[in-house]
């Protein structure tokens, strides 16, 4: 299983960007996929997650209300559109895949809950 994720690049604060992340390969099901952020000198961070069997969605609370995930499963997509972008979300972003059943809320933002992981996208935010 191969995650390609473009749509990265630069923009000023307050702008916006839409990122996309399409599953290929042996996909037979999946059951989330997921965005994570990691800045220069700090660990990777959850951004976003969204469960494919009833689509239900978790946000990071430094982004909540400016940064929707969305997906289109006859793609197998995810897409993270991020508005009124900050300068503090300046990072490589990275989507995430997991093929296996079972995933629950209270796990849905853990990296170890995916099996699978994009290259990264660069997003910059600058004036």
């Amino acid at each position: 299983v191969q995650l390609q994720a473009s749509g990265g690049g630069l923009v000023q604060p307050g702008g916006s960007l839409k990122l996309s992340c399409t599953a290929s390969g042996s996909v037979s099901s999946i059951n989330a996929m997921g965005w994570y952020r990691q800045a220069p000198g700090k660990e990777r961070e959850f951004v976003a997650a969204l469960r494919w069997t009833d689509g239900y969605r978790n946000y990071a609370n430094s982004v909540k209300g400016r940064f929707t995930i969305s997906r289109d499963t006859a793609k197998n997509t995810v897409y993270l559109q991020m508005n009124s972008l900050k300068p503090e979300d300046a990072a490589v972003y990275y989507c995430s895949a997991r093929l296996r059943s079972g995933i629950i809320i209270s796990t849905i933002g853990r990296p170890s809950s995916y099996d699978y992981w994009g290259q990264g996208t660069q997003v910059t935010v600058s004036s």
